[in-house]
């Protein structure tokens, strides 16, 4: 029964996330956003509600573990195995700015979480906490984040508007309409997941950590892989790093900043070697674009995330 109900909660937050991406796409283009612009927000912000609900609902519920645990979980899935597999579907050409704009802001994400649970993350045997004065200073950064994103969009002069007539009006309600019906997906399916996530931990001995660092952030992850992996298939290169990339500081800046606003978290041991697995992936990510092929994902180098990432979750299950 647990199970089931994972699985159920899964499949309402992955159609929850597909509504809330197909109509923020819709009306991001109305307005001539450009694909890189939709990755990092739009569609990021649609793939990462999975996460947001999981991760909130935990925080009320007081299961910090498990909310803490998803976004780092997940952030290491989508850096290391979506943006892997992505790669060896077609070489990912990454364009000038995600590489000095985008890329920077994922490694200030990464590195926020290891140096704000100080003064005792410094020390891996001890636990750290994340206060109601680090929640808002993530969320500082989110609000620059998005300033940023937008500053992108004009400096390539994307943002137009579009005339509306009444057919474009009847459109646009229809696409409002199927972000309000995602976002009531998302919602729904949040509460049956980390209901259903909790009690299996539990039965089987496991800790919400460690629930949320693989089952809860692997399923959660799911809509982020689909897109990546179908852009990538598409050719839509952009949209296909832009959503990891976008994803990832949502999940850190607004995600984490939220629910630790909600309830204060304590991270533990693992949950630290988490935070610094993140932050190692996201400045190797930053590297790789100056390695072979310059701004380019290669094959050899996506094959190289897949095997870290493998390698580190034998490392977390076995050891820590």
């Amino acid at each position: 029964m647990y199970i089931f109900g994972i699985m159920a909660g899964l499949a309402l937050l992955i159609v929850g996330a597909e509504l809330l991406v197909r109509g923020g796409s819709a009306l991001a283009r109305r307005f001539g956003v450009s694909e890189l612009v939709v990755g990092l927000t739009i569609v990021a912000f649609g793939t990462s509600g999975p996460e947001l609900v999981v991760s909130v609902v935990s925080a009320i519920q007081g299961s910090t573990g498990l909310a803490v645990s998803n976004v780092l979980g997940s952030n290491l899935f989508n850096l290391l195995l979506i943006l892997g597999i992505a790669s060896l579907v077609t070489p990912l050409a990454v364009d000038k700015n995600t590489v000095w704009k985008g890329i920077p802001f994922l490694v200030l994400a990464a590195a926020s979480v290891f140096f704000l649970s100080e003064p005792q993350g410094a020390c891996p045997g001890l636990s750290s906490t994340l206060s109601l004065y680090d929640g808002l200073m993530l969320l500082c950064l989110f609000v620059i984040f998005i300033y940023y994103t937008f500053s992108i969009a004009k400096s390539e002069n994307v943002l137009e508007s579009v005339p509306v007539g009444l057919t474009g009006s009847i459109k646009g309600m229809a696409m409002a309409g199927l972000v309000a019906g995602g976002l009531l997906l998302l919602i729904l399916g949040g509460r049956i997941f980390v209901a259903s996530a909790v009690l299996l931990a539990r039965k089987f001995g496991m800790s919400e950590s460690l629930v949320g660092l693989t089952v809860v952030a692997a399923g959660t992850s799911l809509p982020e892989l689909a897109t990546s992996v179908v852009a990538a298939y598409r050719g839509k290169i952009s949209m296909a790093v832009g959503n990891v990339v976008g994803s990832n500081i949502f999940n850190t800046f607004l995600i984490l900043g939220l629910s630790v606003i909600i309830r204060p978290a304590t991270l533990n041991k693992g949950d630290l070697y988490d935070a610094a697995a993140v932050f190692a992936a996201s400045l190797t990510l930053f590297l790789f674009m100056f390695t072979g092929k310059r701004r380019e994902l290669d094959r050899w180098e996506g094959g190289a995330f897949i095997f870290a990432f493998t390698a580190y979750m034998w490392f977390r299950i076995a050891y820590i």
